[in-house]
């Protein structure tokens, strides 16, 4: 089997040129399927880390490259969304997450954030022993003793290190989501409405835009349910503008304190 992939075939979401060259690397089976990018391209060719595949099985010779946690030797491991990448030596860390064109994009974080990933339940089931099976969108499976907790399409925080739960989103009117894929791929909105379609059809969803851009429809398999540190710092813009503004409110009020002592003493004289 050929390790090399035809650019004009790869995936919409691999961040790639497709007429520069013929080839490119091939992903090696794992986790995201056939959307999964191969190390080797993020590193050299969107992060500029390394000028070719030897300097990169170099530098993943050295363990200070890790993918969710674990380091990773393999240049063609696949990568794909919310996966965390982290560099060591250089104290780098990185959210896959899809932009605006569907391509996958890497967004900086910090250290704590760089802890666990975001993964969506795309399937349940009853294991051997009572427990409950949850599969994620990139093939992560975890057991969980209470089956009534989770729902398909729900999102999960998954520590790295321990593969425990730390955060539950849950899929319904109002939750903050992301479009993943489709026409609308990295746009982010809340909930407005979601239309069950009889059959085998698949449900629609109404997402009011984030900013006031109006609204989107697109499809239940498209949507993942996220929280507000996704949305690349917004929410902490708006916390400090909002900060700012007390400040300002808080010095004008003084100033006008000073004003009416000043006054206050004029009248005394």
């Amino acid at each position: 089997m050929t390790k090399h992939q035809k650019r004009l075939a790869v995936p919409k979401s691999w961040p790639v040129e497709r007429k520069e060259e013929t080839y490119t690397t091939k992903a090696a089976a794992g986790p995201h399927g056939e959307a999964g990018v191969p190390l080797l391209i993020v590193l050299r060719d969107v992060l500029g880390y390394a000028d070719s595949k030897k300097e990169t099985r170099y530098a993943l010779e050295q363990d200070s490259v890790l993918v969710n946690g674990k380091a990773v030797s393999d240049e063609r491991q696949p990568i794909g969304m919310f996966d965390i990448l982290a560099f060591r030596e250089r104290e780098e860390y990185y959210r896959v997450f899809p932009d605006e064109g569907g391509r996958l994009s890497l967004t900086p974080i910090d250290a704590e954030s760089a802890g666990s990933k975001l993964g969506k339940i795309v399937g349940k089931a009853q294991v051997p022993g009572g427990d409950t099976q949850l599969t994620l969108h990139d093939g992560q499976t975890l057991l969980v003793e209470d089956a009534t907790t989770y729902d398909g399409n729900d999102s999960i925080v998954v520590s790295n290190d321990a593969e425990e739960i730390v955060a539950h989103f849950t899929y319904e009117k109002g939750a903050l989501v992301t479009a993943v894929s489709g026409a609308h791929a990295g746009r982010i909105g809340t909930i407005d409405e979601i239309q069950v379609t009889p059959g085998s059809s698949p449900n629609n969803v109404l997402i009011e835009a984030a900013g006031g851009e109006g609204r989107f429809e697109t499809i239940e398999e498209y949507v993942v349910v996220i929280d507000e540190n996704f949305t690349d710092g917004g929410a902490d813009d708006a916390d400090a503008e909002a900060d700012d503004a007390e400040a300002d409110d808080v010095e004008a009020d003084d100033v006008e304190a000073d004003d009416v002592e000043a006054d206050d003493g004029g009248d005394d004289e």
